[in-house]
């Protein structure tokens, strides 16, 4: 139950609107009541004689109030609220009594429906909010976990917990601030009447309670274990669908629809097994509490008409008063056989997204971390180690040393797999070193605010994320504080004015999911511009060329090298004809450099530099 405290928890901040709906769910269900008292009266109009007289409220006889449970002061009151009601409602004849209590039952159910109204309206604000902030929550959390936070989580699994699962909670709070309030009110309501007519008709009617109990709090356990297998399931079904979308190029030029329709059915066949199974266990409470409780009534039937018939104990119409409030029992009965079972399903979901929530992100500002406020002098890597934290014992890279000085390009090559993303990761604080340290101006970044540090580094990769937004937003991602001439500047030094002009709307075209409207070289000039918008002091650039084609490799190489212009660059070449110009150039063979030097002195050393040289140029 902790988890579903913690849900409810974030109801505080709407109480005002919570009290309101409470207020008028305590209305709605005194209302409801009233409604089913005035049958009372009502049927001692149509049927008895001395209407005038009757008491409406069932006072009774002598001998039922002598054997009463209820105390002496509870019944001068109803007696006393009794015969001021009959005086009102019987003041004249029968015509007279049945055209008032027609007004007043109309009346309470007008009331009664206005006060429902409000109350769900009231309550769906409520529940509304608690989804939005559980869900804002979850998604800011997302920006607080590390790279390898997302390496090990798949992608569907992750937007599954924000939208679905997120969405389940929702009924928990309708069943905690609707049924739990709502139904315990409208059972004590009628309770309260069928007391006040025979304790001992309702003391039969109560003998269900205790089998009804039991069944619902084994049907809850099982519930809980199903809605998790439910939630996975989901996550399972949107992690298919992302990969196949993400990928269809690939689907299609494999041709395995097939194979993807195939294991698309098998989740979703998953999925459908799990849902019947959990909607067997659901719906198993509501119906055996009925027929428990349908059970009782009749035997309250039985033994409630002998009395009318035979003792005369209790008159006719206060008996079918009491059948009205007794049937009205069910109603609440079966709605709260069902709150513990949501109750369950939401924890469950709960359970997935205080997962999220609770992930304490690994790399975050130290306690009183240094702010920057400009880059001075030099970067530097002293025998910086590396191994990711699931694969502690595999190093990707030992015993790197080197520096970068302001204004200098320093190029990383070297084969496939030799851990030069990894080393330019760890700039930015992707990543943590496992040992050794990175120094900004003599000061280890793990010291500084990470914002203030990420604030002076520009990244530019293969893989070009953009967002489904138009170019404008792209390229001024993340602020407005850019005049249309900057933007266009920035897109001008970039290479990409001249293709954006051409565009349907120019720089207020929508380029799709990813930039999926536009071309490879189109996409990485994009990212360059919004690159050069943010002017950061320190570039890096990862492979940034190598999977285009000459014509755009020669604009993109263009754009960056003015780019590279006055600032400081770590670029990582797979095509080493663009870096031949570099202030320095590191070798990296499995995590550790094996060569460093300029263009020139590493073709005189000879090894691996010279060997990747020859590879990519003997044909030419």
């Amino acid at each position: 139950m902790n988890t579903y405290y913690r849900l409810l928890r974030y109801s505080s901040k709407y109480w005002k609107y919570l009290s309101l709906s409470i207020v008028c769910t305590i209305i709605f269900a005194l209302l409801n009541g009233a409604s089913v008292y005035l049958s009372i009266p009502l049927l001692d109009t149509l049927f008895n004689s001395g209407a005038a007289t009757t008491s409406a409220a069932g006072a009774g006889t002598v001998n039922e109030v002598s054997t009463s449970i209820l105390p002496d002061f509870i019944l001068d009151i109803k007696e006393g609220f009794s015969n001021s009601f009959n005086d009102f409602i019987f003041a004249g004849g029968k015509t007279e009594a049945l055209f008032r209590i027609c007004i007043i039952i109309f009346a309470a159910f007008i009331l009664k429906n206005i006060a429902g109204y409000f109350q769900a309206y009231f309550l769906n604000y409520v529940e509304q909010g608690i989804v939005r902030d559980l869900r804002d929550a979850a998604y800011e959390q997302l920006h607080k976990l590390p790279i390898s936070y997302f390496k090990s989580e798949r992608v569907g699994n992750l937007i599954s917990i924000i939208v679905n699962d997120v969405t389940a909670v929702q009924n928990s709070v309708s069943a905690t601030f609707l049924n739990l309030i709502r139904e315990p009110l409208s059972i004590i309501v009628f309770l309260g009447i069928a007391i006040s007519i025979s304790w001992e008709l309702t003391l039969i009617s109560l003998v269900t309670l205790p089998f009804s109990a039991g069944i619902i709090s084994w049907i809850g356990i099982k519930l809980r274990k199903y809605s998790q297998r439910i939630q996975e399931k989901i996550a399972d079904i949107t992690s298919v669908i992302q990969e196949t979308i993400s990928g269809v190029k690939i689907v299609k030029a494999f041709g395995t629809e097939n194979y993807e329709n195939n294991k698309f059915k098998k989740e979703t066949g998953g999925y459908f097994r799990m849902v019947l199974k959990i909607t067997r266990v659901r719906n198993l409470s509501s119906p055996i509490t009925e027929i428990l409780s349908v059970g009782v009534g009749v035997v309250i039937i039985y033994y409630g008409g002998t009395m009318v018939l035979n003792n005369n104990e209790i008159k006719a119409s206060e008996f079918l008063g009491f059948l009205f409030a007794i049937f009205q029992l069910l109603p609440p009965i079966k709605e709260l056989s069902g709150v513990n079972n949501r109750i369950q399903e939401s924890s469950a979901a709960g359970d997935r997204i205080f997962e999220i929530i609770d992930t304490q992100p690994d790399i975050v500002n130290k306690e009183n971390a240094i702010p920057v406020t400009e880059f001075k002098s030099e970067v530097v890597f002293e025998k910086v180690g590396f191994a990711y934290p699931d694969e502690p014992g595999e190093k990707v890279l030992e015993n790197i040393n080197f520096s970068v000085n302001k204004g200098e390009v320093v190029a990383l090559v070297g084969p496939s797999g030799g851990g030069k993303s990894t080393l330019v990761d760890l700039l930015p604080r992707f990543y943590d070193v496992t040992s050794g340290a990175i120094k900004f101006d003599g000061t280890d970044i793990r010291d500084l605010k990470i914002e203030d540090l990420r604030k002076f580094i520009g990244i530019v990769t293969q893989e070009t994320i953009l967002f489904n937004d138009s170019i404008k937003n792209n390229i001024c991602y993340g602020s407005t504080n850019f005049s249309e001439e900057k933007i266009v500047e920035a897109a001008k030094i970039a290479n990409a004015h001249n293709f954006i002009v051409e565009m349907p709307n120019g720089y207020d075209t929508e380029i799709g999911e990813r930039g999926v409207k536009l071309s490879g070289g189109q996409r990485q000039r994009l990212a360059i511009a919004r690159a050069l918008l943010k002017n950061p002091e320190i570039m890096i650039f990862d492979e940034a060329t190598s999977a285009l084609d000459n014509e755009s490799e020669k604009l993109v190489q263009e754009a960056l090298d003015r780019l590279m212009k006055s600032r400081t660059v770590v670029v990582i070449a797979h095509r080493l004809s663009t870096i031949k110009n570099a202030d320095k150039i590191l070798v990296l063979q499995d995590g550790n450099i094996i060569q460093s030097g300029s263009h020139d002195s590493l073709l005189e050393q000879g090894g691996l530099y010279k060997k990747l040289y020859e590879m990519q140029f003997r044909d030419k």
